[in-house]
């Protein structure tokens, strides 16, 4: 292993500007990302991510026909979404997930539709699969400003964000707004969609959103150490998924969220459940292998 080999393989990577502004977009949005993916793994809200991050597409056009810039756009179109889904889903009688079905299949449809009457230079491909390599000055500006706002906000009620995730029905009988909490959450997970779109794009931001907290989950049963689990391993998934879109010239979203993956499948072998099932298809090829 020579220093020239070390330099070329670790070090080379940062001297590239596009690659370090990259890197620290994804890792911040990535960390806020997992924060709140372990509030949303609890209360079953995951699918809720996968909308949010589609029904941006839209905002996004109209912000940049507009000339505003596409974070604005993107939020706006993310409180429109969650708002819809509130409204249909009180006042229809539909379950949830067909709800969020309608309202975000309609709003990315309308995105899609946009796109293709007004002519611009808005990339497809970059708004469904991320364009981490690309990143902005004023994107890197914007990811600095919304992601800790976000992370402070759920840390500071973390508490109430807790008890409404694991006992609802408990943190209405205390006093405490579900409805104010629920929307305080939903707002923060709007939040970090439009950090985390640049990144991984919208297809891939639910990933950022749901794999650190289910890992986080695999690992202990604490929720306290969760909310450090989930940042920590999504953080080190970055790092490696962006080493290894560098290394061997693969798409650097796709890389990221592909290593999260991997990361949870290890986390799950090796899990109690996993070893569990391990032990049994152990012991049926034993079985098996005495029967003949």
């Amino acid at each position: 292993m020579s220093a020239e080999w070390f330099y070329a393989t670790f070090i080379e990577m940062w001297t590239h500007t596009f690659m370090v502004r990259g890197f620290a977009v994804t890792v911040l949005a990535a960390s806020v990302c997992a924060l709140l993916s372990c509030w949303l793994v609890l209360v079953g809200w995951s699918l809720m991510g996968d909308a949010l991050s589609h029904a941006v597409v839209p905002g996004i056009v109209i912000a940049y026909i507009l000339g505003f810039p596409f974070s604005i756009g993107a939020f706006i179109a993310a409180l429109i979404c969650v708002g819809l889904i509130a409204v249909l889903r009180n006042g229809s009688g539909l379950k949830e997930d067909t709800v969020m079905g309608v309202v975000f299949t309609t709003m990315l449809a309308l995105g899609l539709v946009l796109i293709s009457v007004f002519p611009s230079q808005i990339h497809l491909q970059h708004v469904i699969f991320g364009d981490l390599l690309g990143i902005t000055q004023s994107d890197l500006l914007q990811v600095v400003i919304l992601a800790p706002l976000a992370a402070v906000i759920v840390i500071l009620k973390r508490r109430d964000l807790t008890l409404f995730a694991f006992d609802p029905i408990h943190a209405s009988a205390i006093g405490l707004s579900t409805r104010r909490l629920s929307a305080l959450l939903l707002t923060c997970l709007a939040m970090t969609v439009v950090v985390a779109m640049q990144a991984v794009g919208a297809i891939l931001i639910v990933a950022l959103l749901i794999i650190p907290g289910a890992i986080a989950f695999l690992m202990t049963s604490s929720f306290k150490r969760m909310l450090w689990i989930a940042p920590l391993m999504s953080a080190l998934s970055v790092t490696i998924g962006i080493y290894s879109s560098y290394w061997y010239n693969m798409a650097s979203g796709a890389a990221v969220v592909l290593v999260h993956g991997i990361v949870f499948s290890i986390v799950y072998v090796f899990s109690p459940r996993g070893l569990d099932i391990l032990h049994r298809i152990s012991n049926l090829m034993l079985a098996r292998s005495t029967r003949s």
